[in-house]
């Protein structure tokens, strides 16, 4: 079924050739996907060794030997995940990833659990990226601690702004802090790799965190450091998740990507844990492993800094994956009616803007929320991707049951496999960090499945007074009125009116007079009566008196009594055709009066009317 939809997307006809279709720009290459999609998946290596060391010292350096077991499990679940996400992309070349699955063979509601885990990880993954990032700019430089919040805040407006211009030129602006810190790493792993001794010690005079009275490992341990290292592979899903945001053909580029980003992170994981070994490293308070690290490799010398500083970069950028994946994960949503519709609207560049603001305006809540602190986002993290994980994997197992494809059990085994290892992970990191935050995640995924079938729910009942999906009777004939509302004679008066006697069989020209203390308005009264006789349109001009200065009031009682005459049986339909200036420049909108918004209002408020604005182009 996956070889057949892969091969269907490239043999379709296109009505548009793939080179000449304009839009095709403004997708992801292999290489553009792997800068633009695999950026949190990259910068997990700078925290994701550290959270296995960080368990595993509680048992004192003998925990700290299952380092590199512990971490070639997880580069085991890597392969398993990377495999099964390449299959979910030829199965699933839409996208959606997880939600994609579950929606196909688990069912809606399993859907929505999947859709609601990657959103709240999505979400996550923004201020977590963000504030890592920061954090490491105030560590070089502490003066700019008490402004961490508005640093924060000023990164995500400024990865904002380059998503609204196009994940394309997102990959093309992120490409080289990508290929740098990915060098970067690889080059600690290969020099230390040569290294008899490290090159420096930068833990020395820092305080351990290792226990010192600890000797025993049991399974509960190991599992918590599984489940705290798989931290680092957050981010693998979201290739499958964006496979519209590739150029064609679609599938090949998105698995090629898949592969690339599963090899390279993998490789870089791998290389760490053994380094870490090799080097007896301890964590300690202050300085990151990843740091003692390359310390140990290069020395306290250029290179050193260049290593910090591209992970500093890459951290903050890693929140680009989100607003590559987040947005087409709402686009689908829209589509099947979970969500509101606008989040199923490309803008210029093949943006879903109003998905890239929603995400960008709920990690802006959590930043501010947490103060730009790392250390209370983090027991959110990873716990969302693993819900997602988990049901991709058990849905990919009935995706090759239902298929009976050769070698579907070994395929089924695989996946079958994986999902019991995110389940258990899951499972472990939920109840570890409960206390610490995870209770919080638990929370909203039973509220955002409320919130998505709440709107599904609404749209249904929209449809049904829409009557949407049954043939309506034939078109009839209707008497309409249709009422302008003017103040003085214009060339806008002429328009409004031009189209009035083209909408309805009748159509009135209404003015409010006010009392008689208003002299003035009065007078202005007056005077348009007399324009008025002296054009002569063809249109009855109703002068309806008013006590007092008002507008839209003494309009909707006339309208009431309108349509009261002959028991409301008048006219079949009463159209508010209401004119308005549409400004020349924006920076003239002051200068124009509001009334046209206010007698809209109203009317929808206090009549059965239909509310028309006919807006004039002052330009040209």
């Amino acid at each position: 079924m996956s070889a057949a939809t892969a091969a269907t997307e490239e043999s379709a006809p296109h009505p548009i050739p793939p080179a000449a279709d304009p839009a095709e720009k403004h997708r992801l290459s292999a290489l553009g996907g792997l800068a633009a999609l695999s950026l949190d998946a990259m910068a997990s290596v700078a925290y994701g060794p550290e959270a296995i060391v960080l368990v595993l010292a509680t048992a004192g350096a003998h925990g700290l030997g299952f380092t590199l077991p512990v971490t070639l499990a997880i580069a085991a679940l890597l392969a398993v995940l990377t495999f099964s996400y390449r299959q979910v992309i030829a199965a699933f070349p839409d996208g959606g990833g997880s939600y994609a699955v579950a929606k196909t063979h688990l069912g809606r509601r399993t859907a929505l659990v999947a859709a609601a885990s990657l959103v709240v990880d999505y979400v996550l993954n923004v201020a977590v990226s963000v504030t890592a990032g920061v954090a490491a700019l105030t560590s070089a430089f502490p003066s700019l601690y008490g402004q961490r919040v508005w640093i924060c805040l000023a990164v995500l407006v400024l990865i904002t702004a380059i998503n609204l211009r196009g994940i394309a030129e997102s990959a093309r602006a992120f490409m080289i802090p990508t290929a740098v810190f990915v060098a970067s790493i690889l080059g600690v792993v290969v020099v230390g790799l040569f290294r008899a001794h490290p090159v420096a010690l930068l833990a020395t005079g820092h305080a351990s965190d290792v226990a010192s009275d600890a000797t025993s490992v049991g399974v509960l341990l190991l599992l918590r450091a599984f489940a705290s290292g798989c931290s680092a592979l957050t981010g693998v899903e979201a290739i499958a998740n964006a496979v519209p945001s590739f150029r064609v053909p679609r599938v090949k580029r998105a698995q090629h990507t898949e592969i690339a980003l599963g090899g390279l992170l993998g490789v870089m994981l791998i290389g760490l844990a053994v380094l870490i070994g090799r080097f007896h490293l301890q964590p300690v308070e202050g300085v990151t492993v990843l740091a003692q690290l390359t310390d140990a490799s290069f020395g306290h010398g250029f290179f050193f800094y260049l290593v910090q500083f591209a992970t500093m970069v890459l951290l903050a950028l890693a929140a680009n994956t989100s607003f590559g994946g987040l947005p087409v994960l709402l686009r689908l949503l829209a589509r099947d009616h979970h969500l509101p519709h606008v989040f199923a609207l490309r803008a210029d560049h093949q943006v879903y803007r109003h998905g890239v603001l929603a995400l960008a305006g709920a990690s802006a809540v959590l930043l501010v929320a947490s103060g730009g602190d790392v250390d209370n986002l983090v027991p959110l993290f990873a716990i969302g991707v693993f819900v997602g994980f988990t049901i991709a994997q058990v849905g990919m197992v009935r995706h090759w049951w239902l298929s009976g494809c050769a070698g579907w059990r070994g395929k089924a085994a695989v996946n079958g496999f994986g999902a019991l290892l995110t389940a258990a992970a899951t499972v472990v990191e939920t109840l570890t960090k409960f206390t610490e935050g995870a209770w919080l995640v638990v929370t909203l995924l039973p509220l955002l499945v409320l919130l998505f079938t709440a709107v599904r729910h609404g749209y249904a009942r929209i449809g049904e007074k829409l009557e949407l999906g049954v043939v309506p009777d034939a078109p009839e004939p209707r008497h309409s009125l249709v009422v302008v509302p003017v103040g003085a004679l214009s060339r806008l008066t002429r328009e409004a009116l031009s189209a009035a006697v083209s909408l309805g069989d009748e159509v009135l020209a209404v003015t409010v007079v006010p009392g008689e203390a208003d002299e003035e308005e009065r007078a202005a009264a007056a005077s348009l009566r007399r324009d008025w006789d002296l054009w002569q349109p063809g249109v009855p001009l109703v002068e309806i008196p008013s006590a007092r200065r008002e507008l839209a009031r003494p309009l909707v009682r006339y309208l009431r009594e309108l349509r009261a005459e002959d028991g409301g049986h008048a006219y079949d339909r009463v159209t508010v055709l209401v004119p308005e200036v549409e400004p020349e420049h924006w920076w003239t909108w002051p200068l124009h009066n509001q009334r046209g918004a206010l007698i809209s209002r109203a009317v929808r408020r206090g009549t059965d009317a239909t509310v028309c604005r006919l807006r004039l182009r002052l330009n040209g």
